[in-house]
């Protein structure tokens, strides 16, 4: 692909390089764009984590879902993973660090990490940068594929190495 597109662009007589300068001006500006959008999230995030709202929430539904045989540990995984793609990595990688890469947790928390994505993350960095004011159905589609995710994601690995 590397050489492929240049050498394709080359015999269109596409003027290669003046257009990846071009393209590079103006991810520069879509970069400018999005750094407030970036910081607001970044904050609430924070907020969130600081305030106590995360420990409340995995307080109450850590007992459901241990009745249901899924370890309470990967429960802020499945809420932090819409939020921060960073976060959520570190979270996966303190867990796999504690119980192990092969344990159940490690299992699931792995599997998460690659069935969901940071669908809040998405929506207001991208959707910022390009001005889309109104994205409720993209938010409820996008919380509905990561809820999706997260409990095939448990479901598969309850399965296969529960």
């Amino acid at each position: 692909m590397i050489t492929f597109i240049p050498l394709y662009a080359f015999t269109r007589k596409v003027p290669v390089y003046e257009s990846f300068v071009e393209g590079a001006k103006d991810g520069f500006g879509t970069a400018i764009a999005i750094i407030p959008h970036l910081v607001g999230m970044l904050v609430a995030i924070s907020v969130f984590r600081a305030s106590g709202a995360l420990d409340f929430f995995m307080g109450f539904i850590s007992p459901a879902l241990r009745g249901l045989g899924v370890p309470a540990e990967v429960l802020p995984l499945g809420l932090l993973r819409p939020l921060t793609g960073t976060g959520s990595l570190a979270y996966t990688t303190d867990l796999i660090r504690v119980h192990g890469p092969d344990s159940l947790i490690g299992m699931i928390a792995s599997t998460i990490q690659g069935s969901t994505d940071t669908t809040l993350y998405v929506l207001t960095v991208y959707f910022g940068a390009v001005g889309v004011r109104n994205g409720r159905y993209a938010l409820k589609v996008g919380l509905f594929s990561d809820v999706v995710g997260f409990v095939a994601a448990i479901a598969v690995c309850l399965l296969l190495f529960g």
